[in-house]
């Protein structure tokens, strides 16, 4: 192999550079989904929220991250009809076409989906760059068809949740007292969940390869852990009646705001475990075809550092420019309070660690937005600002030819200049 015998070390660069740029554009558009809810309802800090975002979602993508991005990698191509060259300038190309468009959305606030972009520039230099029949679409559609299933199951779950909380709570004679009792269970159903999921699915890359009985009592152990951290929490909080005058449920409120930051911690690991994927998929690939020599194998180990890289991305991207889009969809879908917020994000968190358990790579900001608006029907569809939404939506349509076009000129000038 000619080119990688003579440009190899210049195209690792250049994945590695492309992977960060595509990994800052996730922390700079997508992290908002993780913490936008907690900003929107008031439950933490724009601050707060980025110091939580960069811890949780470090731990997600580095070490729940690479069952998505397998999928990403081998589940899009067929990576027998794509010769080494097609795949590395392939993939620099989608990487460059994916955060060169979460860039401009970044800078208009729009929350898109970086698993569109990616997804549509993969597709889209496999089909013009290579052949149509290069494109696993059978493989696609299970994907396709996530963007429909995601938002509404999450939306379902999250109906579900808000309603069990005005039947125990707010709707119930002493809500500030009922709060204090049921709380800890929502925090354990957190803990429980999101630790459950990724356990059993997402951590096998990093030698921990738990029996079932093993992950359900560790799932069980941290989620007591965490009801007993909340529960200590919890204790502190004492109602106040002036502020109960102008809100009947103010005091509540403050129950769940503490509940609110154990939701953003798993938003946060939930969002990084399945995102990290679209930036370090395709560099693995490129990793893999520079490594092996030449081959283009359709499935191999995701070396560390790449997750690490990934993961540093991620952060540095939420830390410059993630406050843009954290205030689009914490303010302006629907307006949110701590206890709306925590619906959204449990069901968000199901949802997204769920899939991400499953290898199937969702949009992290339908299945949010999804939940946001399953929250928002449950107190009638007056309470969604329908023309924000209808901006988010059509920002989604736009995104998936923008990565795909993009990509397609990208691949071109880079198999130009390479020769």
């Amino acid at each position: 192999m000619t080119l990688i015998a003579e440009y190899g070390t210049i195209l690792l660069i250049l994945a590695c550079l492309f992977g960060f740029f595509m990994a800052w554009g996730i922390g700079a558009n997508d992290v908002a989904n993780a913490m936008g809810t907690s900003v929107g309802s008031r439950a933490l800090t724009i601050k707060q929220a980025i110091l939580i975002a960069i811890v949780f979602e470090f731990l997600g993508a580095y070490l729940a991250g690479g069952s998505v991005t397998q999928t990403i990698r081998s589940g899009i191509l067929k990576s027998d009809m794509i010769s080494p060259e097609q795949m590395i300038f392939g993939m620099l190309a989608s990487l460059l076409a994916a955060g060169t468009w979460l860039f401009i959305a970044s800078m208009k606030g729009w929350p898109v989906s970086t698993t569109h972009s990616i997804i549509g520039a993969v597709i889209g230099f496999g089909a013009v760059g290579v052949s149509m029949d290069a494109v696993n679409w059978g493989g696609v559609a299970p994907i396709v068809a996530s963007w429909v299933i995601s938002p509404t199951l999450s939306g379902f779950v999250a109906f579900l949740v808000f309603m069990s909380v005005h039947k125990l709570i707010l709707d119930t004679e002493k809500p500030f007292e009922n709060a204090k009792k049921y709380v800890p269970f929502y925090m354990f159903a957190v803990g429980f969940f999101v630790t459950l999921m990724t356990v059993t699915k997402g951590l096998k890359h990093v030698g921990l390869d738990l029996s079932p009985l093993q992950s359900f009592g560790l799932a069980v152990a941290v989620g007591l852990l965490i009801t007993a951290l909340g529960v200590v929490l919890i204790t502190r909080v004492k109602a106040d009646p002036e502020a109960d005058k102008d809100y009947h449920f103010a005091s509540v409120e403050k129950i769940f705001a503490v509940l609110m930051i154990f939701t953003a911690c798993a938003m946060a690991f939930a969002h990084g475990s399945n995102d990290v994927a679209n930036a370090v998929g395709p560099l693995a690939a490129i990793v893999g075809v520079l490594q092996s020599g030449g081959e283009v194998a359709s499935n191999s180990v995701v070396p560390g550092w790449v997750l690490l890289l990934g993961g540093i991305g991620i952060v540095v991207g939420l830390a410059t420019y993630g406050y843009r889009v954290i205030a689009t969809i914490g303010r302006h879908i629907t307006e949110l309070t701590p206890s709306r917020g925590f619906a959204a994000e449990l069901a968000t968190a199901i949802t997204v660690v769920g899939a991400s358990g499953i290898g199937l790579p969702i949009s992290t900001t339908h299945t949010l937005v999804g939940a946001v608006l399953g929250v928002g029907i449950a107190r009638g569809i007056g309470a969604l600002n329908l023309r924000v939404i209808g901006t988010i939506f059509s920002s989604w349509l736009i995104t998936l030819p923008a990565g795909a076009g993009l990509s397609i000129v990208f691949f071109f000038i880079l198999r130009a200049i390479f020769g």
